[in-house]
């Protein structure tokens, strides 16, 4: 098994998704990420661009097994939709994986259970409306209105009806069937990058609402769509997922007890969660601790770690 980590750096120099406490956060999470993965698994890629590669790789000298600056395709590309750096990284893998985000921390090896799915991912969701800001409605209208279509398996999976959507929540995302997760990238990546579909995204007031929809939504749907599907080349198609439900995810006993922590959301911002993180990194690896500040410019230590 592969880990894979994806950073698109223009997004995050724009200030999209949800910021760390101060930036070095930022760059200790990344430390810690790939010191506890890659004690699981040897194997480790990041996908990134130039800059990213500057900052994470020359800069913090963090040692990936492989790199790539194929990100630098995205340049053009609105930075609000962060969503497509990771899938960019899923469109490149070609044998069993799992991505990462850089939030998310393996304290253990994901059980066998899980990475010996054909997709996994961290846990489903479903308490999004369709209608909501972040749901499939702004992309359907604005769609509509310019007269583009959209791909079949979002079409199917509409069509079923409901006012909530499913999606999966991929802070992690891999498995071994890396062909169909490379099909389900490359449509979601054509969805949001295709020159013909300009005209609808323009009319999309928040483009940065829609990451959800199409990295989420879009890949339960290609699995619905494609497990069912008599013609699909990737018929049976199924997904596992860590957490059986976003609320067994969301309870610290059950994370404690996998042994896997995802700093979701607001959780960058807690004053007490980054202390930890500086806390943890400072004891484990005092030189890249120490790299984080200089290349951060943050305060010394002891405002971070509490000494």
């Amino acid at each position: 098994m592969r880990a894979v980590w994806s950073f698109w750096s223009k997004p995050f120099d724009a200030g999209h998704g949800w910021r760390w406490r101060a930036p070095v956060h930022h760059l200790l999470a990344w430390g810690l990420s790939l010191r506890l993965a890659q004690s699981h698994y040897p194997q480790t890629s990041l996908i990134t661009d130039t800059p990213g590669r500057r900052l994470l790789v020359e800069q913090l000298g963090l040692e990936f097994t492989h790199m790539s600056t194929e990100l630098d395709r995205l340049a053009d590309a609105e930075p609000a939709l962060w969503t497509l750096g990771k899938l960019v990284a899923y469109s490149l893998q070609d044998e069993p994986f799992v991505h990462l985000d850089g939030d998310v921390f393996l304290w253990r090896p994901l059980p066998d259970w899980i990475i010996n799915s054909p997709v996994f991912a961290q846990s489903p969701e479903d308490f999004h409306a369709v209608d909501a800001p972040d749901g499939p409605r702004p992309i359907e209208d604005a769609f509509a209105r310019a007269g583009v279509s959209l791909p079949a398996e979002w079409v199917w999976a509409r069509s079923l009806g409901g006012r909530r959507f499913r999606e999966a929540n991929c802070g992690i995302l891999g498995g071994t069937n890396a062909g169909f997760l490379r099909h389900y990238a490359a449509l979601a990546l054509d969805l949001a990058l295709n020159p013909l579909h300009a005209p609808a995204w323009a009319a999309i007031a928040d483009p940065g609402a829609m990451n959800t929809a199409i990295e989420q939504f879009f890949l339960l749907a290609c699995l619905g769509y494609h497990r069912f599907n008599p013609e699909s080349p990737h018929r049976g198609v199924s997904v596992r997922y860590l957490f059986p439900s976003a609320a067994e995810a969301y309870s610290p006993e059950n994370a404690a007890r996998v042994g896997y922590t995802h700093l979701l959301g607001p959780a960058k911002q807690n004053e007490y969660v980054t202390s930890r993180l500086a806390e943890r990194v400072c004891a484990e690896d005092p030189d890249f601790y120490e790299r984080c500040l200089t290349v951060s410019g943050h305060v010394p230590d002891h405002a971070l770690a509490g000494a």
